[in-house]
């Protein structure tokens, strides 16, 4: 525009000055022929002429003025241009770099999604492979594991066995015990009566014996029997729990008890039966009363010399298991009630000398005991069995715990073995599977 303008300032003085140049070349070549009033309009015109080229220069300047200040436009204009073209050309570098750059990081991204694609189907294929290893090696614990625990059972089931065969046993033992104690009291009970039955049938037995037992012989016999009788009564078995007429030789002499009771732990009692009953006899076959005072007074005096002579003899000497005192057996309560009226201290006489006086109703419950000491004996021999059972069945639950805490511990192990695995496989390889 500017160039534009300067062009068209060009033409205008170009025309004004070709104008005004026609107009004085004419005044010139007229002024011998023209008039004064001629000259005159042709001085106004050139007059006038002069002040529009005037006009026209001023104008013409303007416009060059113009022109200048818009030719300084053009040129801060072009250098805008310049710089703005400049900026386009850094602009277009700019570009070009960002799509380079664009162009690498699409490059990158495609081979990012390519590396990601390449890594998701990895990782299937990982987690896939992971499933049947994972299914085939818990299929594989579970049979191990069956195996082992039907193995486990298989031994539990062994040593299980001798516990059930110990309390098997060991039920049968109480039982036992249980039918011993039974029949125990059962006996027991018969032998009260028995006792009573006795009694009645050696009272009875006393009178229609007085007069066979006027001779020692028969006496002795008689007393003898009666003993080894309640002996039986009392439970006791001959050759075993008692022994009859033994015959012991010391630097005394040779002696022979009437009874030798063997007690529990090796330990003896042995009993006399030789009472002197003639004074007895004698006293019963008269009715005088005063005369059978003096029989029975003779009676007990009689058993007292026999006391001192049990208490020489010592037979507990005879045996290192024998307490020290030897029991004399009065061959009926009746006899034994007669002593003792006759001579009331003849108890505590017979306790110093280490004799014991026992009737049929004092030495029954004594025999009795003995019976049941053996019994308890036996009780506890089966009780010592039951007991041993016990140890060995202790012993072998001790060893079937042991056994089940190693399972329980290595059940323990495996169960933290396999939550180490899932927690690895959750924390670790499906982290790493799901980059």
């Amino acid at each position: 525009m500017d160039l534009l303008l300067l062009l068209l300032a060009l033409v205008i003085g170009a025309a004004v000055g070709f104008w005004v140049a026609r107009a004085t070349g004419a005044t010139t070549r007229q002024q011998p022929d023209a008039d004064p009033r001629a000259l005159t309009a042709a001085q106004e015109e050139a007059s006038t002429a002069r002040a529009e080229a005037g006009r026209a220069r001023e104008e013409l300047a303007a416009i060059r003025a113009d022109a200048a200040r818009q030719s300084l436009e053009a040129a801060e204009l072009r250098a805008t241009v310049a710089d703005a073209q400049r900026l386009v050309a850094e602009a277009r570098g700019e570009t070009a770099k960002v799509a380079a750059q664009v162009a690498a990081a699409t490059a990158q991204r495609d081979a990012a999604v390519q590396k990601a694609e390449e890594q998701a189907a990895d990782r299937e294929a990982l987690l896939n492979q992971f499933k049947v290893l994972s299914a085939e090696s818990l299929e594989r614990q579970n049979r191990q594991a069956d195996a082992a625990t039907e193995q486990r059972l298989k031994a539990t089931e062994q040593l299980v066995a001798p516990l059930t065969d110990g309390l098997r046993q060991m039920q049968e033992k109480l039982q036992l015990v249980e039918l011993e104690r039974t029949k125990m009291a059962a006996e027991l009970g018969e032998q009260v009566a028995a006792v009573q039955r006795s009694g009645e049938a050696i009272r009875r037995e006393t009178t229609s014996l007085s007069n066979a037992l006027r001779t020692p012989q028969v006496r002795g016999a008689w007393g003898e029997r009666s003993l080894k009788r309640i002996v039986e009564i009392s439970g006791l078995t001959e050759r075993c729990d008692f022994d009859t007429q033994q015959t012991y030789a010391s630097d005394d002499g040779r002696f022979r008890p009437d009874l030798r009771v063997n007690l529990p732990a090796g330990k003896v009692i042995f009993v006399d039966s030789k009472v002197p009953l003639a004074a007895v006899l004698e006293a019963y076959n008269t009715e005088d009363e005063a005369q059978q005072r003096g029989h029975f007074l003779s009676f007990a005096r009689n058993v007292r010399a026999h006391i001192d002579q049990l208490s020489d003899k010592g037979y507990w000497q005879l045996d290192l298991g024998s307490p020290e005192f030897v029991i004399l057996y009065l061959p009926s309560d009746e006899i034994y009630r007669l002593a003792l009226e006759q001579l009331p201290d003849l108890h505590d006489y017979a306790t110093r000398k280490q004799v014991v006086l026992a009737s049929p109703g004092l030495l029954i419950p004594q025999l009795q005991i003995v019976a049941n000491g053996w019994k308890q004996v036996a009780l506890a021999e089966t009780a010592g069995q039951i007991s041993k059972l016990g140890r060995e069945l202790h012993q072998r639950l001790a060893t079937l715990g042991a056994h089940f805490d190693k399972l329980g511990r290595s059940l323990t192990s495996s169960v933290k073995a396999y939550n180490s695995a899932v927690a690895t496989l959750e924390s670790r390889v499906m982290v790493s599977a799901r980059r």
